[in-house]
């Protein structure tokens, strides 16, 4: 099973990352990253980089893509090389998959057009601009061949889900006791509808610089 994962400057880690250890350990599991070209990627506060071992044009199909967001979305949408190259790897796809804003990538190439699709609460908004229903309870959105996370951590929980129809519920469960993923957060603040004014305020300011 090959597994692509689209790279770009200021990608958020973890919407990469997350999905990575699981889908990483299925059985037959290839995975590639990928990006405009070979090399170190840098992810959004430029820390850290993840090497990319394939460039977009050689790679010409995957069983599943993974496409992350994060800051340097925004960049993408009106790039064609990327967007045309999304396009023609969906069409090899038994799976087309993204965590928190890369949902906005998926719906510039045209792929979310009258679908169910959920991304970051920051930009939720923006999905019905590409045809999208937003759906902004639901972590995991499946349409079709179409699984769509929310933001960031959300694409472990998308990775778990599709670990579990590829290669079986004990599988699933099998990789999620290896990565001992039993979260129980100090906070309660994991959600827009459960944190107060101040830490949306707080998170405001982030995304703004």
């Amino acid at each position: 099973m090959r597994i692509a994962i689209l790279l770009y400057p200021e990608f958020t880690t973890l919407d990469a990352v997350g999905p990575y250890e699981v889908l990483s350990r299925l059985p037959g599991a290839e995975v590639v990253f990928t990006a405009a070209e070979r090399g170190p990627v840098r992810n959004d506060v430029h820390s850290l980089a993840i090497t990319a071992d394939a460039a977009l044009d050689e790679v010409d199909s995957a069983d599943l893509l993974l496409v992350p967001g994060g800051p340097g979305t925004q960049a993408q949408l009106t790039d064609r090389a990327v967007l045309d190259w999304v396009r023609r790897i969906d069409a090899t796809t038994t799976w087309t998959t993204s965590v928190c804003s890369g949902s906005l990538i998926l719906g510039a190439a045209g792929l979310l057009e009258g679908r169910r699709a959920t991304s970051h609460w920051g930009v939720l908004d923006r999905l019905p601009g590409y045809g999208a229903e937003p759906t902004g309870t639901e972590r995991v959105v499946i349409d079709g061949k179409y699984a769509i996370a929310a933001g960031v951590s959300a694409g472990i929980d998308l990775a778990l889900t599709l670990a579990g129809r590829i290669a079986g519920d004990t599988v699933a469960q099998a990789i999620q006791l290896l990565i001992e993923y039993d979260p129980q957060p100090p906070y309660d603040s994991g959600a827009l509808a459960k944190a107060s004014p101040e830490v949306v305020e707080a998170v405001n300011r982030l995304m703004r610089g």
